[in-house]
């Protein structure tokens, strides 16, 4: 069958259907055409197709989609949800069928990290008997006290789907049909939650197991497409390896011959590679050469420099190195890095405090709190110093004030916005505190205004403004700040998407899933797996044919609409390139 032919099958389709395809291959197009298709058939008021997907960044970029391909008059009709969102609506409105408070609130993953404390990524699982206690306190939490961590999320929504047959009706009645984007990626939860809904909605499915890059989570395999087939027996399509994110090169053959192991020795439109010897220049002028190899790229191919590009690589302190380098210099490059945002955020919780009302009676309580909301900042980096303030904190509610310079400089602080003329526009006024930090002088407190420039990119500094502004104008003064900031990185957290702004963004490999940009610089460094220098390309634990590497790095070099370009060590050498031209 033809592909036109394949896809007009899903439009005429009244059951389950499964769209398989490869990056850039269409199957999101086909879905909001599918969408167009169900809503021009007639929905009832309040009725609208529902558009469930895993990432924020998804779902942003199906926003984009939606003004191309779903008219105008039909976009109210299309909901665009994560399933977090989703979730958290289904669980705030039914979750006290539970058992559980009426009123939840969310456990953000920084504050959870506090709770939890230093136990590593590593020794995360049900073996540790660390960690089996703070996955037992976690549960008490949501059963007692409604505090619900986004893990819980979809165990909770299976529960509940799976007890109430009036609430499975309600969402299908309003939503009578549910496309699931990156439908290889759903756990064990969230794809019984799917199957409970399909016994009276359309499920359309869309998956690319060869884009199953969170297989390491618990719950989320190759068997995820198998038991879609089997639970919804839907008609399946398959669109191939088509390409219409980067049309006009060979990034998604090169992508796909990279999955394939084949290596056909001559160059491809679109990718090229810039090779260094970091013994004989620095990672910071490759960098920058390679920026400006990858703009004038870019240029030749469309006439224009890339309106947003990425530096993707495999690691958070990677990330964390490379915005280091871009900042090195005494013209720095401008960028915005996604990165482990838990002490930032945290750090934004002080911030908040200190717009808060403050009063000369009140003085030593408002130091003792700063230091406390810095140290929970601190322990969630797992760093020593946590404690240390904690104990400051307990010395000023005793009337005995340290006298360490890092105390005096937060007292400092605390005078200093006690006698603030606050505007009323929280941009200028959250300026004026992170100025006040970096006046302060102090290493700490310059490190805790560098977390707050961190924090209001992308979109968050408007979501985190229109709060303050509201609690502004309706007292006059920033009352209860803290809980306009929470309640606003709750909403990012659950409903925002996150954009591709324009500029330069750094980042991993696995926080680019789901996006798309101009151009894409690939870092290929070295890394030491505990014997020897390895390429950072092969993933921890992988073994030739190191497939789960190469589903990974096909992620990377298909994000580019224009260009890819890999900036690579001269050394050690890399298995998975042997043999490939660039």
């Amino acid at each position: 069958m033809q592909i036109c032919e394949l896809r007009q099958s899903l439009l005429d389709c009244d059951g389950h259907a499964l769209v398989l395809g490869g990056p850039g291959s269409g199957k999101t197009t086909i879905a909001l055409k599918k969408a167009v298709v169900r809503i021009n058939s007639g929905l009832a008021p309040g009725q609208s197709v529902l558009f469930l997907s895993f990432s924020r960044a998804a779902v942003a970029r199906l926003g984009e989609a939606m003004k191309q391909e779903v008219p105008k008059a039909q976009r109210s009709q299309l909901s665009m949800q994560t399933f977090h969102s989703f979730f958290w609506a289904l669980l705030s409105t039914h979750a006290y069928l539970l058992g559980v408070p009426r009123k939840l609130r969310i456990l953000l993953p920084q504050d959870e990290q506090v709770e939890y404390g230093s136990i590593r990524s590593r020794d995360r699982n049900p073996q540790n008997p660390e960690w089996r206690a703070w996955l037992e306190r976690r549960e008490e939490m949501f059963r007692r006290d409604g505090r619900i961590a986004f893990d819980l999320f979809a165990r909770n929504a299976e529960v509940l789907l799976a007890r109430s047959q009036h609430v499975r009706r309600l969402i299908t009645q309003r939503h009578p049909l549910i496309i699931v984007d990156e439908a290889q990626d759903t756990d064990a939860h969230a794809w019984r939650c799917i199957e409970l809904l399909a016994e009276t909605a359309q499920i359309v499915c869309l998956a690319d197991l060869e884009q199953q890059i969170f297989d390491y989570l618990p719950g989320i395999g190759p068997e995820r497409v198998d038991a879609i087939r089997q639970a919804l027996v839907p008609l399946e399509i398959d669109l191939g390896r088509q390409n219409h994110r980067s049309v006009g090169t060979e990034i998604a053959l090169f992508g796909q011959d990279i999955l394939a192991g084949r290596a056909r020795g001559t160059p491809y439109v679109g990718v090229s590679c810039f090779g260094y010897d970091p013994r004989r220049r620095p990672q910071k002028a490759a960098l920058r050469m390679a920026l400006g190899m990858l703009q004038r790229a870019i240029k030749a191919a469309t006439g224009r420099y890339g309106r947003n590009v990425a530096i993707l690589t495999h690691s958070g302190a990677s990330a964390a190195r490379i915005s280091a380098a871009l900042n090195s210099e005494p013209k720095p490059v401008r960028h915005k890095l996604a990165f482990d945002e838990a002490e930032a955020m945290l750090t934004a919780r002080f911030a908040a405090f200190l717009l808060e009302p403050k009063a000369e009676a009140t003085r030593r309580e408002d130091l003792a709190l700063a230091l406390e909301l810095l140290a929970t900042s601190k322990a969630a980096a797992g760093l020593a110093a946590a404690t240390q303030w904690r104990g400051w904190a307990a010395r000023v509610r005793q009337g005995r004030e340290p006298r360490a310079q890092f105390v005096q400089a937060v007292a400092g602080v605390i005078d200093s916005v006690r006698s603030a003329a606050f505007t009323g526009d929280p941009a200028r006024d959250w300026s004026s505190i992170k100025r006040l930090l970096r006046d302060s002088g102090d290493p700490e407190l310059l490190t805790a205004a560098k977390n707050l420039d961190y924090l209001v990119a992308f979109n968050r500094g408007r979501r985190i403004s229109a709060g303050l502004g509201a609690i502004w104008t309706r007292d006059g003064r920033y009352t209860r700040a803290r809980d306009a900031l929470d309640l606003a990185l709750a909403q990012d957290q659950i409903l925002g998407g996150v954009d591709d702004p324009p500029g330069l963004q750094v980042m991993t490999i696995h926080k680019s899933k789901g996006k798309q940009f101009d151009g894409v610089i690939v870092i290929r460094e070295g890394r030491h797996d505990g014997q020897r220098q390895v390429s950072s390309f092969v993933w921890w634990d992988d073994t030739p044919p190191y497939r789960r590497s190469r589903k990974i790095l096909r992620v990377a070099v298909t994000r580019s609409r224009v260009h890819t370009l890999i900036l690579e060590h001269f050394f050690p050498r890399c298995p998975i390139f042997a043999g490939h031209n660039l």
